[in-house]
């Protein structure tokens, strides 16, 4: 009797996980979103979205005006566009980006593309390398709403200081996310918190 009681605590136990565990990350994703505060930093980062042939995407340019404004608006002196292109492109999201910046104001030697990285984790990767170079410390990534709680949470575990500045407009704006934008993130977060995080190299971290 009593192996039967403690095996239905503990089928009981895991079926309560399966139902907190999500919840929580769509909570903590959603209350991100609605609770950003940007901080100045040493380097703003636009992380990539579809490009096409050069020309930034709906998804892309509503992050690039974002990027541009804070920079103007002094919250860091420098600006990374960051991501590479698919198979068969003339260009890459990083580029497509550093274009579209210049050609609106943001002198070039305050730009740096970085086309390396065709998801979340690489695109970090890439770009926090590029920051210990420069001995920077801190940055304000330009991002999605309901992405920004994952895109700081990969910066922080490669021990850099993050906030994060969400678009105004396009799709990725919170205003015009749907629901399953935020399911889709929360459950993309969860999977890097529970499994993704310990593919992050100890090489990759700053010690």
């Amino acid at each position: 009797m009593f192996v039967f009681r403690f095996i239905r605590r503990i089928i009981g136990f895991i079926t309560l996980l399966i139902i907190i565990v999500p919840l929580y990350a769509v909570g903590n994703t959603w209350y991100t979103a609605n609770n950003l505060n940007p901080v100045k930093s040493d380097v703003i980062v636009v992380l990539g979205a579809a490009q096409f042939d050069g020309r930034p995407s709906d998804l892309l340019l509503a992050r690039l005006e974002i990027a541009s404004t804070n920079y103007k608006n002094k919250l860091a002196p420098v600006i990374y566009t960051v991501g590479a292109g698919a198979p068969g492109d003339r260009s890459t999201e990083a580029a497509a980006g550093y274009n579209w910046l210049v050609a609106n104001g943001v002198p070039k030697k305050s730009i740096q593309a970085i086309p390396k990285g065709r998801d979340t984790l690489s695109s970090t990767e890439a770009y926090v390398a590029a920051m210990n170079k420069a001995k920077f410390t801190s940055v304000l990534i330009v991002t999605d709403s309901y992405h920004c709680l994952r895109a700081m949470t990969m910066a922080k575990d490669l021990s850099v200081s993050a906030s994060c500045a969400d678009s105004q407009s396009g799709p990725g704006a919170l205003e015009n996310s749907k629901l399953r934008y935020l399911l889709r993130e929360s459950a993309a977060y969860l999977a890097y918190v529970t499994v993704g995080r310990f593919g992050i190299s100890l090489s990759d971290r700053v010690i």
